[in-house]
């Protein structure tokens, strides 16, 4: 199956805290986007990247996908690297970046309180992923960032929890794909270690024979 996957809407009412959270962040920050996240990239992509959900001051403020905050830094930086993008990333959706073989989008399309989605609201945008996954053809492989967004795979799958567990560095064969996984490139994991740079890289090391030649 492919085609245009859908997008929840400006106001998008599934999830009621979320709902609430963004109009109190539209009353406060009225410049923001404050709406749910758009992927980014092309769907006829061999890859897609699964984060946890927008960041209140990255991509909740700039509409696009880890745009504005550190994971983005190091995100952006590893696609440029593996020449799965091209352009200079800014921090800004018009810095003229552009994904030629990946694309990215959230487990959970709006910013979460204290960037907590609960199961409920995991549960409730799952529908939008498992669309991702139908509209990319040429899918090859998965990246997922954390174990949220591996578990929202395996929902949008129709595969329960236990099929394949989350770890650092894994590989899952999938429906006709490879679920890579990672942890979250954020600031936290970067400071503290957990993840580094050499890590990070050694994910897209082991992916990049599986996405195939451009």
């Amino acid at each position: 199956m492919s085609g245009t996957p859908a997008a929840p809407p400006r106001d998008c009412p599934r999830c009621p805290r979320l709902a609430s959270f963004r109009a109190e962040n539209r009353a406060r920050f009225a410049a923001w986007h404050n709406a749910p996240v758009a992927s980014f990239g092309p769907l006829d992509a061999p890859l897609l990247i699964v984060g946890l959900a927008p960041g209140l001051r990255g991509a909740n403020r700039t509409g696009r996908p880890f745009t504005g905050d550190w994971a983005g830094d190091l995100l952006y930086a590893t696609l440029l690297h593996f020449r799965l993008a091209e352009g200079r990333y800014e921090a800004r959706p018009d810095d003229g970046l552009r994904l030629t073989r990946a694309r990215i989008c959230n487990a959970v399309r709006c910013v979460p309180p204290e960037n907590k989605p609960t199961p409920a609201e995991i549960a409730a945008c799952n529908p939008f992923l498992k669309g991702e996954l139908a509209a990319m053809p040429r899918l090859r492989a998965v990246l997922a960032l954390g174990g949220v967004a591996h578990g929202a795979v395996l929902r949008a799958l129709g595969r329960p929890a236990s099929s394949a567990r989350f770890a650092h560095g894994a590989r899952h064969r999938l429906d006709g794909f490879v679920l890579a996984d990672s942890y979250h490139c954020s600031r936290y994991n970067t400071n503290t270690g957990r993840l580094t740079e050499a890590m990070f890289h050694a994910v897209f090391d082991d992916l990049m024979p599986i996405l195939g030649a451009p």
